[in-house]
């Protein structure tokens, strides 16, 4: 299973690590209650590079724009290829749009299997940051319960055996 964020952080820019700092808290314990060891999957980011304002002596998160996203998929489809994972979580709209190459709308595709060549399939959830957000604790039980959920079918989707295709390539590419 490969894990695909947005872009670093400012606590994972500093450490050169991704999902580090509060979200990746957040990820930690939905894959710990979601039964997958966070050992056995691959964490990467879509856009690498840490897209910031600088406020203070703070570094405020700026989404990155299609131009940044397009930039930087050389380096996830190198990836993808070298990992070569069943299945891929996409946390969030920017990296769903850089695997799909598409514009994506989170709650509309979320929590199903998407396919993609060479067997492979991707899942859309929601960013773990936007529970950090959420100011409800009522709806921010609600969104961590469903981003559990989510990490449950991706994780039941790889239980599956792998089916190869006659005809088809055993490489996997994404489209």
């Amino acid at each position: 299973m490969m894990l695909v964020g947005e872009q670093p952080g400012d606590r994972e820019d500093l450490a050169g690590l991704p999902f580090v700092g509060p979200a990746g808290n957040i990820l930690d314990a939905a894959l710990k209650a979601a039964g997958i060891d966070r050992k056995a999957t691959y964490v990467t980011n879509a856009v690498k590079h840490f897209k910031n304002e600088p406020r203070g002596k703070r570094r405020l998160h700026r989404r990155p724009n299609s131009a940044e996203i397009e930039a930087c998929r050389w380096w996830l489809t190198r990836e993808i290829g070298i990992v070569k994972p069943q299945v891929i979580v996409a946390l969030g709209a920017t990296a769903a749009q850089s695997i799909l190459r598409r514009r994506v709308l989170v709650g509309e595709e979320r929590g199903r299997a998407i396919p993609l060549d060479g067997g492979m399939a991707v899942f859309i959830t929601l960013h773990p940051a936007s529970l950090l957000h959420q100011r409800d604790e009522a709806l921010r039980h609600a969104a961590y319960e469903t981003f559990v959920e989510d990490l449950r079918g991706a994780a039941a989707y790889t239980a599956r055996p792998k089916q190869h295709r006659p005809g088809r390539p055993r490489e996997k590419r994404i489209r």
